[in-house]
């Protein structure tokens, strides 16, 4: 794993995968399935994995954190980022912030809470728990009333948070009032899309965020990585064919259920087994096993063209 500082350039040099978590049957850690995804995710060039909603670490319990950690900084190249999220809850937060200082990660994402907050106590409580864990923090926006644009610019400011996670939806991602008010204050290479491909072109282009969180490049990285490139460097007509090929799987995603979706599209790629999925989630419903393997299949396929 890498432990270096983080550059403020670096999340704009890769894709941030967000991998789904490979469990067993008792819903056990399989260190060796999971170890064969991040190797396939990092053989398309990803050096950053993000372990947050598709993994279910919002219901992972405290007492397994600290394994989960040690699980994933071992499987991890030495090149490979590896950003594991906290919370929702700030009593969970709290734990998890001082499992974190006894390790060499770099910074730790905070799932999104609806509820039960205010603009203010999300300031004063992101703060506590950066000097808890010795570390920035990376925060997981996907609706405006969880912090105003002001407070989060403060924490950004002062160093609390080292990037943010982007991801407000909106009918037409480029018109985003919210967006556009942040980034008069905030530099674009501290924000990453957060909602998968659908909205990543326009924001990298006519916003320019550093980058994008990826579910389906866990399965098509060299494509993912591929349509990065792309992006960056304005070639229009390549980036739309690459960025075609992610949405029958996206839809599907967006139509049944972001994790549930990816979770079931990666056993049924044959890249790695994730096993049984953590409660209080279950498994994608069989009637929709045979199109999720179909989208998977077919971006495999194009996966295959862009390693070759």
């Amino acid at each position: 794993m890498n432990v270096s500082p983080i550059s403020g350039r670096e999340f704009a040099a890769s894709v941030m995968a967000v991998p789904p978590l490979a469990r067993g049957a008792d819903y056990s850690l399989d260190a060796a399935e999971n170890l064969k995804l991040i190797r396939h995710i990092e053989s398309g060039g990803v050096r950053t994995l993000l372990y947050g909603g598709n993994a279910n670490l919002y219901h992972v319990a405290v007492s397994e954190y600290r394994d989960l950690l040690d699980l994933l900084a071992e499987s991890a190249g030495p090149d490979t980022r590896v950003i594991p999220a906290i919370g929702p809850d700030y009593g969970k937060m709290l734990d998890q912030a001082r499992i974190l200082a006894q390790t060499q990660y770099c910074t730790a994402m905070v799932l999104p809470l609806t509820g039960f907050t205010t603009s203010e106590g999300v300031e004063e409580g992101l703060a506590r728990i950066a000097d808890v864990a010795g570390m920035p923090l990376t925060l997981y926006i996907k609706n405006e009333n969880y912090v105003d644009v002001d407070a989060l610019t403060r924490l950004l400011d002062r160093g609390t948070l080292i990037a943010v996670k982007y991801a407000i939806v909106r009918d037409n991602p480029a018109d985003d009032v919210y967006l556009t008010r942040l980034l008069e204050s905030v530099h674009p290479a501290k924000v990453i899309s957060g909602m998968g491909e659908r909205p990543a072109l326009v924001h990298v282009r006519d916003f320019g965020l550093a980058a994008w969180t990826t579910g389906s490049g866990c399965i098509a990285p060299h494509a993912v990585m591929a349509l990065l490139r792309a992006a960056k460097e304005d070639r229009a007509d390549e980036a739309a064919r690459i960025y075609e090929a992610f949405m029958p799987l996206e839809t599907l995603r967006d139509d049944i259920s972001l994790i549930r979706v990816l979770h079931d599209a990666v056993t049924f790629s044959k890249i790695a087994n994730m096993g049984a999925i953590l409660p209080l989630l279950s498994s994608t419903p069989v009637e929709h096993h045979a199109k999720i393997a179909a989208a998977t299949e077919a971006l495999l396929a194009f996966e295959r063209q862009n390693a070759a």
